[in-house]
């Protein structure tokens, strides 16, 4: 990280990328990117050997079957299987970043700042933020909660490292890959989405991390069959 990127202080301190920095980074997505990642949007589905998606029952189960389950570690030293403990039956956002990324990943991270700030007490109640590393061999739990220290991330918000293998699986099985294999090896391109959905109804979408928080709270919404109101963004809309 260094400490000419583009952010600004926000109301409670915590910094949050200006606009130029946003149209930056989301030009950099590109297209490609985009295209990946819509492309895997629709509930996560499998496709079958004729070329037809095969869907799959909203259940708890329907995931089990199909999302990547491997062991990983937290940043607070835990020990779980990612989809058993992280994401079945709940409301998720998933990204990847890497502590040591300078380009993307510093706006990326105050964006989803101001989307956890957006969803107040849900963080962790009902809505749960996770973030996957793209560099486990550099991070471990300690540089994971390091790097949550200095961005003050609370409570709701779960960072994630384990063996390369696994990290791979994910990264593949929740679609956080570009299409271009020459694109795909150099993480200083990654791709920077999330994944929002909700697995108790196999209900997926995708969006850039850097779209407006109130768009991503929106998406939140989406995946909700309540319809629950995300308690920041209300009160903006009640302005």
């Amino acid at each position: 990280m260094t400490s000419s990127n583009p952010l600004q202080a926000g109301d409670d301190g915590r910094r949050v990328p200006e606009e130029p920095a946003r149209r930056q980074a989301l030009a950099g997505i590109g297209p490609g990117l985009l295209a990946a990642g819509m492309f895997s949007t629709a509930g996560l589905a499998a496709w079958t050997a004729e070329g037809k998606p095969k869907r799959y029952a909203g259940t708890p189960l329907a995931g089990r079957r199909r999302l990547p389950n491997p062991i990983v570690l937290t940043h607070d030293g835990r020990r779980l299987r990612f989809y058993d403990d992280l994401v079945r039956g709940r409301i998720v956002l998933l990204n990847m970043t890497y502590t040591q990324c300078s380009n993307i990943c510093p706006p990326m991270t105050a964006n989803l700042l101001n989307v956890q700030r957006m969803l107040g007490p849900r963080a962790g109640r009902d809505v749960f933020m996770i973030s996957i590393t793209l560099l486990p061999e550099h991070d471990t739990p300690q540089a994971l909660a390091e790097y949550m220290q200095r961005y003050r991330i609370g409570p709701g918000w779960t960072f994630v490292t384990g063996r390369p293998a696994d990290i791979e699986q994910l990264r593949r099985g929740f679609g956080f890959f570009d299409l271009d294999p020459v694109v795909d090896a150099d993480r200083s391109q990654h791709t920077g989405m999330v994944r929002i959905g909700n697995d108790a109804l196999d209900r997926w979408c995708m969006n850039p991390a850097l779209a407006e928080p109130e768009q991503i709270c929106e998406s939140i919404r989406a995946v909700d069959p309540h319809k629950r109101p995300i308690p920041g963004y209300q009160r903006r809309l009640e302005l």
